[in-house]
């Protein structure tokens, strides 16, 4: 079976293509999928260049996100058949989990597939059969595969523990990433005005295109926290997305209004920032963490996903063989949204 991988921690030539791996056997409850397209994530570089901790099985299948056709059902599968596109959501949750009955199984031990446990980027994948969702037949396998992750990111983490409400007002820290790209247009479904800050005007510029109201550019406007504090009649927003971390953390907090909400979801510049805590408490800033999302999430979104209310960013389409370009280009910056590997 033909997959990429990547053979170890390291540079760019750890990742390869690989054909000698064994298609994977089911288990009850699981489904075998054949896969027909994936999407590469800022996860894999991360995994790639690995951290304490981090012990993988080598060779390991990259990307979380995936979408293809239901090869083969095991024992006890009830919800899919042969032959059902379906689409997968990228967290895996232990079978013993209490979590599972809350509904908010994201909040308990999870893994995310291509990090902890092998991913999709591969000919064939066995998945539980809670991982996966029908497509309807308009909606394509790149697009399907272009969603998962970051868009129950971004749903979890401004709907369901954000808060937003209509009327209100969104800044999102960033513009090319999934993530980002993602929040733009949720946000805007629900009715807030949106902000953002991009790195440069061609990423502005598309930003608006998805949907944003106000768009600051960062390379001209190094003080944006400033700027935004001025556009919003010396308020500050009612929730800031960042994701990019320690380059940015300061700026968000200060660019929230008092009682405002600061959702933390990823940090891509670095973890670690010095806080000073009158930010925090003078602000009266709430802020909150969020990573992923349960499965119930995952559904509400893609449904929204599959009705063309939202509208996933693919910024290139590769060949699975091109995987190597395709970390380049995230790699770099090169790409505005999502890289797909097509498998099929």
């Amino acid at each position: 079976m033909k997959a990429a991988v990547i053979t170890g921690h390291g540079g760019i030539d750890v990742v390869q293509v690989v054909n000698d791996l064994a298609v994977p056997e089911l288990a009850a409850g699981e489904v075998r999928i054949q896969m027909k397209a994936v999407a590469l994530n800022r996860l894999d570089l991360w995994v790639r260049a690995g951290w304490a901790g981090l012990k993988l099985n080598m060779p390991h299948i990259m990307c979380a996100d995936g979408a293809g056709v239901v090869d083969q059902v095991g024992e006890g599968v009830t919800q899919y058949q042969v032959g059902d596109r379906v689409c997968i959501d990228p967290t895996i949750v232990d079978k013993d989990s209490p979590a599972l009955m809350t509904g908010l199984e994201n909040q308990s031990r999870i893994h995310l597939l291509g990090e902890t446990v092998p991913g999709v980027a591969a000919e064939y994948v066995v998945l539980p059969q809670r991982n996966l969702m029908k497509m309807p037949e308009q909606v394509g396998f790149h697009e399907a595969a272009a969603a998962g992750l970051v868009y129950v990111t971004a749903w979890h983490s401004l709907i369901t523990r954000g808060g937003l409400k209509p009327g209100e007002t969104v800044l999102i820290v960033g513009a090319g990433g999934g993530v980002n790209s993602a929040s733009i247009q949720i946000a805007k479904l629900a009715g807030a005005t949106v902000y953002v800050v991009g790195s440069d005007a061609e990423k502005c510029a598309k930003a608006k295109e998805l949907g944003a109201d106000i768009t600051i550019n960062r390379a001209e406007t190094p003080q944006w926290s400033k700027v935004v504090y001025q556009m919003t009649n010396k308020q500050g927003v009612d929730v800031v997305v960042d994701n990019v971390g320690s380059a940015t953390f300061i700026d968000s907090i200060r660019s929230a209004r008092i009682g405002g909400r600061v959702l933390v979801v990823g940090n891509t510049s670095g973890p670690m920032v010095e806080l000073d805590l009158r930010l925090i408490f003078t602000k009266q800033v709430s802020i909150i963490g969020s990573t992923m999302g349960p499965h119930q999430d995952f559904i509400k979104v893609m449904n929204l996903v599959f009705a063309g209310k939202l509208k996933p960013v693919i910024g290139a389409v590769l060949k699975l063989d091109d995987v190597r370009k395709g970390v380049e280009m995230l790699e770099q910056f090169e790409v505005f949204g999502k890289v797909v590997l097509d498998v099929s």
